[in-house]
C-alpha cells in the first residue's frame, strides 16, 4: 500500500497537490474507488467513511458509526473477490490521535493521501512516508505568476515577476491573491507591489505584539487579504464581500452550504453590514436578497478569497483558513461575538426540522463544530445557551452516532452547569438528553440513575409540577421499562 503524508504550514499548497493527486489517479483510469474525506476532527472522518458506505455498499445511513466500520472493512483485502484499486484521501488532519482505529488498512492496491500542518511520530511508520511541503522555490514562484497573468494577456516585466514573488515570501496562497488581484484590476505589477508595501507597514503599526498574527507568512496573507476584501467590496453588488466573509470566516472552511449564507440571518447580516464603496464605512440599504448574496460569493470567489462551487450546494464555500485567520483579526471583541451569534442563526435557520438528507446534516454539524471552535464563549451570551449547541447534539444521535452524542451533551451538561448554575432550565435540559441518549446506546440502567438525580434537581429548582418536571417523570418510567423494571415503570 502507497500511504502519504503530506505536512507544511498554512498556505504552501497541501490540499491543492492532493487535489491534483487524485484527479489525476482519476481521469487516468487508475483508481477504481475515489474517497476524499475532510479529517479536520475524528467525528468528519467518522461521517466521511459512513458517507463512502452508503454509496458503495448500500450502507444503512441512519447509523453512521456502523456505516463507516463496514466500509474500513471493505477495504482490506480479500481473497476470492475480485480486486478493487482505491484512493482514500484525508484532508487536513488536525490531531493525529483521532486516525487512532481509522487508517485505511494496508493493501496491496490501495493507497492513502493524507495532508496535515503536523509533524507526529504517530504520522510515520506503518509503511508511511512523510512528505514535506514548503514554500514555492523563487523561480517555481516566477513561474506561476508568469503563466497565470499570461493567460488573462497580462504580461509583466521579469524583474517585477521576481520581486511581487519576492515580496509575498514565496507563499502559495499569497500569490494566488496577488495573480487574481493584477487580472481583476489589470493594475501594473510596480503599482500592486507599492500598494502591498504600504500594506504591510500600516498592519506592523496597527497589530500589536500580541496579535494572534505572530508570523510573517500570516501577516502577508493579512496584507493580500486587505487589498482582496478592498477590491471585491467595490464588484457588484457593491459592499456585501466584506459581510459575507465575515460570517464565512466563523464556519468550516471545508464547506459551508449555500443554505446558511443566503439564510434570513444571513441576508439580515449583510444588510445591515454592507459597506460604503469598499471604504468600510456602513449605510442603510434595502434588504439584500439571495440572490444579492450569491453574487457576493462570486465577487470573493473572483478575488481568489473563496473556493463557490454552486454544483455543490452542501459546500458551496470553502475558505482557507489563514484568510479566516486574517479576516476574524479585523474584528472587534464585539463584533466577533455578535456575529458568531448570527452565524449560528443561520445554521439553526439552514437546519430541516427531519434530516432526510445524511449529507446536508453533516455539514451542518461540521460547521457548528468549527463555530464552537472559534466562538464557545459567544454561543452562550445570550440569556440561554443558542440552540443549535443543543440541535447538532440531537443531530449525532439521529445520524446513529449515539456515542459522539453522549459525548457532546456531556460536555454541554458540564459547560451549562459551570456557566447558568446547576439548576438553570439548559442545565437541567443538557442532563436530560445526556441520559437520554446513554439510554439509547443501551445503558438503561445508567439512564435510569441519572434520571432520578435529575428528577430530585427538577423538583427543587422548578417545582413538582412545571412541565420539565413532568417530562423527566415520564421519561424516568420509559427507562425504568427498558431496564426491566416493569413494577417501577407502572407505579412511575
Amino acid at each position: 500500500m502507497l500511504s502519504q503524508v503530506l505536512t507544511g504550514t498554512g498556505g504552501v499548497g497541501k490540499t491543492q497537490l492532493a487535489a491534483d493527486y487524485a484527479r489525476t489517479a482519476w481521469d487516468s483510469g487508475g483508481v477504481d474507488v475515489l474517497v476524499w474525506i475532510s479529517a479536520s476532527s475524528r467525528s468528519a472522518m467518522t461521517n466521511g467513511y459512513a458517507q463512502a458506505g452508503v454509496e458503495v455498499l448500500g450502507a444503512d445511513p441512519t447509523d453512521t458509526e456502523k456505516a463507516a466500520r463496514e466500509f474500513l472493512a471493505w477495504l482490506e483485502p480479500k481473497t476470492g473477490t475480485k480486486p478493487c484499486r482505491w484512493l482514500v484521501v484525508l484532508d487536513d488532519l488536525a490531531d493525529p490521535a483521532d486516525l487512532r482505529g481509522l487508517w485505511p488498512p494496508a493493501s496491496p492496491r490501495g493507497r492513502t493521501l493524507v495532508t496535515t500542518r503536523r509533524r507526529d511520530a504517530a504520522l510515520t511508520g506503518a509503511g508511511r512516508r512523510l512528505v514535506h511541503v514548503g514554500l514555492f522555490m523563487p523561480w517555481e514562484a516566477a513561474a506561476y505568476l508568469t503563466e497565470v497573468l499570461a493567460a488573462h494577456d497580462h504580461p509583466e516585466p521579469a524583474e517585477q515577476i521576481n520581486g511581487l514573488a519576492a515580496d509575498l515570501g514565496y507563499l502559495p496562497l499569497a500569490l494566488a491573491q496577488a495573480a487574481a488581484y493584477l487580472v481583476d484590476t489589470e493594475l501594473a505589477c510596480t503599482d500592486y507591489r507599492e500598494l502591498f508595501a504600504d500594506r504591510m507597514r500600516k498592519l506592523a503599526d496597527l497589530l500589536p505584539e500580541s496579535s494572534s498574527l505572530p508570523d510573517d507568512q500570516a501577516i502577508t496573507v493579512a496584507a493580500t487579504w486587505s487589498l482582496s476584501i478592498e477590491r471585491a467590496d467595490q464588484l457588484r453588488p457593491a459592499g456585501l464581500a466584506r459581510p459575507m466573509i465575515q460570517l464565512a470566516a466563523l464556519l468550516d472552511s471545508n464547506g459551508i452550504p449555500a443554505s446558511v449564507l443566503t439564510s434570513q440571518p444571513a441576508l439580515g447580516h449583510v444588510t445591515e453590514h454592507r459597506t460604503s464603496n469598499g471604504t468600510g464605512s456602513t449605510h442603510q440599504s434595502a434588504q439584500v436578497s439571495a440572490e444579492d448574496a450569491v453574487l457576493a460569493l462570486r465577487a470573493l470567489y473572483r478575488l481568489s478569497l473563496i473556493d463557490h462551487s454552486p454544483t455543490t450546494p452542501h459546500q458551496a464555500v470553502r475558505v482557507h483558513q489563514l484568510i479566516q485567520r486574517a479576516t476574524r483579526d479585523t474584528l472587534t471583541p464585539d463584533q466577533h461575538d455578535r456575529f458568531a451569534l448570527t452565524a449560528a442563526d443561520a445554521l439553526s435557520a439552514a437546519w430541516p426540522d427531519v434530516e432526510r438528507d445524511t449529507g446536508l446534516a453533516r455539514t451542518l454539524r461540521a460547521n457548528v463544530t468549527a463555530l464552537v471552535r472559534t466562538a464557545e464563549d459567544a454561543l452562550y451570551l445570550r440569556p440561554t445557551p443558542h440552540s443549535v449547541l443543543f440541535r447538532v447534539g440531537q443531530s449525532l444521535g439521529q445520524a446513529g452516532q449515539v456515542t459522539a452524542a453522549i459525548t457532546h451533551f456531556d460536555r454541554l451538561a458540564d459547560a451549562t452547569r459551570h456557566r447558568l448554575g446547576p439548576g438553570h432550565t439548559h442545565a437541567l435540559a443538557a442532563r436530560n438528553m445526556l441520559a437520554r441518549w446513554r439510554g439509547m446506546a443501551g445503558d438503561a440502567v445508567g439512564a435510569v440513575a441519572a434520571l432520578e438525580e435529575l428528577l430530585a434537581d427538577h423538583v427543587r429548582a422548578l417545582g413538582p409540577d412545571h412541565i420539565d418536571t413532568l417530562m423527566t417523570r415520564r421519561a424516568l418510567a420509559g427507562w425504568r421499562g427498558e431496564a426491566g423494571d416493569a413494577a417501577g415503570a407502572a407505579a412511575a
